[in-house]
C-alpha cells in the first residue's frame, strides 16, 4: 500500500540551508508531499533514484498552458488569489516549458549551437573575455566575485551568441534574478513585461536586417518547414539568455566558494591543475546552480518507491537533494575533487536535459582555472556565516561573494 504522509511545511531553509534539509527528508521519505512558502502544494522529491526516474518519465508533463491552468486552480483550492502570470504568454513558450512534439522541433533547432565541438570553438574568446575581466579586478584589494567576474563573463558569452549589443545589456540581470527569485506579482509582472517588449523589438530588427548570430538564424530558420511562430521565439531567445547565463554565474560562485570552504580541496586543485575538468563535475555535484528543477505535473497517477502521486498533482525534483543522497553517492556531503565524474543531475536527466551544459562546463573549466592561476592567495571577505542565497527555489546561487585577491 502506498504511504501517506502528512505534508511537511517549507521554510527559509529550503533556501538558506536546503542540503540539511534534505538530509532529514531522504532520511525520512524521498518523495512526500509539501507545501510551499507561497501555499502551494506538491510533492517535493529529495532522492537520487527517484529524481532520475521522474525526470525522464513521460507522465510528468511540462505543458505551459496546462501547468498555469493547474496552478491556478492549486492556489484556489488552498485559498490564495492568483495574481497575473508572472511569466506571460510571451516567455512561458520554451524547450522547458513544453512537451514532445513541440519540444523535439524546438530542441532540434538549439541543438546545433551547443554541441561539444561548436562550443569549443568559443574558448577563444572566453579566454579573452575572463583574462580581461580579471585584469580589471587585479587593481582593487577586494571585490564581490559575483559583479566582478562570475556574471559579466557569461553574460558576455551568451549575449554574443544571441547577438545583442553591448549598450543593451544592462537591464538583463535585473530582470532575470527579479524573475527567478521569489517577489511580488507586481515585480514579476512587471519584469515579464519589459523583458518581453526588449526581446520582441530585437526579434524584429533581426527579422529586418539579419546578423551573424544564433538568434538571427532561430528567426531565418525553419524545422522540417514549420518556422518557429513569434511566441515561441520570443519565449526561445528569453530561454536561451536567462538560462545561458543564471546557471553558469551560479555555477562559478558556487565551486569559488566550495573551494574557499574546504582549503585542502583548494590546494590539491591548484598543485594538480589537471583535476580540473572532473573537479567541475564534483563542484555540480555538490553544490550545483539549480536547486529544484523547472516545473512537472502528473498527467495520471504516478507510482514511485512507496509514494503514489495522484493525477494532476504538481512534482518539484531537487537536484542538489538527489545530488548528495548517500544511496549514490560515497560520503556525500565531502567535496572531493578527485572523485570520479558522472552520475550527478546537476543539468537534469531526460529529454530536457540542458542544453548548454557544454558551454556551462566550458565556461568554468576557463573560469576557475585562470581565477586559481591569477590569484594564489584570495579569500574570503568576512564571515562566511554571514553570506546569503538568493530568494529563490529554482536557482541555487549567492546574492554575493565578497573575496579579498591576495
Amino acid at each position: 500500500m502506498p504511504v501517506v504522509d502528512e505534508p511537511v511545511r517549507l521554510g527559509d531553509d529550503i533556501i538558506q540551508d536546503p542540503h540539511a534539509l534534505y538530509r532529514v527528508l531522504r532520511a525520512e521519505r524521498p518523495v512526500r508531499p509539501a507545501i510551499a512558502r507561497h501555499g502551494l502544494r506538491m510533492w517535493l522529491v529529495s532522492g537520487y533514484a527517484e529524481a532520475k526516474a521522474l525526470l525522464a518519465d513521460p507522465r510528468l508533463r511540462k505543458d505551459a498552458d496546462r501547468a498555469h491552468a493547474l496552478f491556478e486552480s492549486h492556489l484556489a483550492a488552498a485559498g490564495v488569489t492568483a495574481g497575473p502570470d508572472p511569466s506571460g504568454d510571451l516567455l512561458r513558450r520554451h524547450l522547458l516549458n513544453t512537451d514532445p512534439p513541440d519540444h523535439t522541433r524546438l530542441r532540434k533547432l538549439v541543438n546545433k549551437a551547443f554541441t561539444a565541438r561548436t562550443v569549443a570553438r568559443l574558448r577563444p574568446r572566453i579566454e579573452r573575455i575572463t583574462d580581461e575581466l580579471l585584469d580589471a579586478m587585479a587593481a582593487k584589494a577586494r571585490v564581490d566575485l559575483l559583479d566582478a567576474f562570475a556574471y559579466p563573463l557569461p553574460i558576455t558569452v551568451i549575449c554574443e551568441l544571441l547577438g545583442i549589443p553591448d549598450q543593451e545589456r544592462g537591464e538583463f540581470r535585473e530582470w532575470s534574478a527579479t524573475l527567478l527569485n521569489s517577489g511580488s506579482d507586481e515585480s514579476l509582472h512587471q519584469a515579464a513585461g519589459a523583458m518581453a517588449g526588449y526581446l520582441t523589438g530585437l526579434i524584429e530588427a533581426k527579422r529586418a536586417v539579419p546578423t551573424q548570430d544564433l538568434l538571427s538564424d532561430l528567426v531565418h530558420v525553419s524545422a522540417e518547414g514549420d518556422q518557429l511562430s513569434h511566441e515561441e521565439l520570443v519565449a526561445m531567445a528569453f530561454l536561451l539568455l536567462v538560462a545561458g547565463h543564471e546557471t553558469t554565474v551560479n555555477l562559478i560562485a558556487n565551486s569559488v566558494l566550495s573551494l574557499l570552504r574546504h582549503p585542502d580541496q583548494l590546494a590539491l586543485l591548484r598543485s594538480d591543475p589537471p583535476l580540473l575538468p572532473g573537479a567541475i563535475e564534483e563542484f555540480l555535484r555538490f553544490d550545483g546552480p539549480i536547486n529544484i528543477a523547472t516545473l512537472r505535473f502528473t498527467a495520471e497517477p504516478v507510482r514511485i518507491g512507496d509514494a503514489e502521486i495522484p493525477a494532476g498533482e504538481f512534482v518539484m525534483i531537487s537536484l542538489i537533494g538527489a545530488n548528495r543522497d548517500g544511496e549514490r553517492f560515497t560520503d556525500p556531503d565531502r567535496l572531493d575533487v578527485t572523485r570520479p565524474a558522472g552520475g550527478h543531475l546537476a543539468f537534469g536527466h531526460g529529454i530536457h536535459y540542458c542544453v548548454g551544459a557544454p558551454l556551462a562546463r566550458l565556461e568554468a573549466e576557463v573560469a576557475l582555472g585562470r581565477l586559481l592561476g591569477r590569484f594564489p592567495g584570495f579569500g574570503l571577505d568576512g564571515d562566511p556565516g554571514e553570506l546569503r542565497w538568493r530568494e529563490s527555489t529554482l536557482v541555487h546561487g549567492l546574492d554575493t561573494l565578497p573575496v579579498v585577491l591576495g
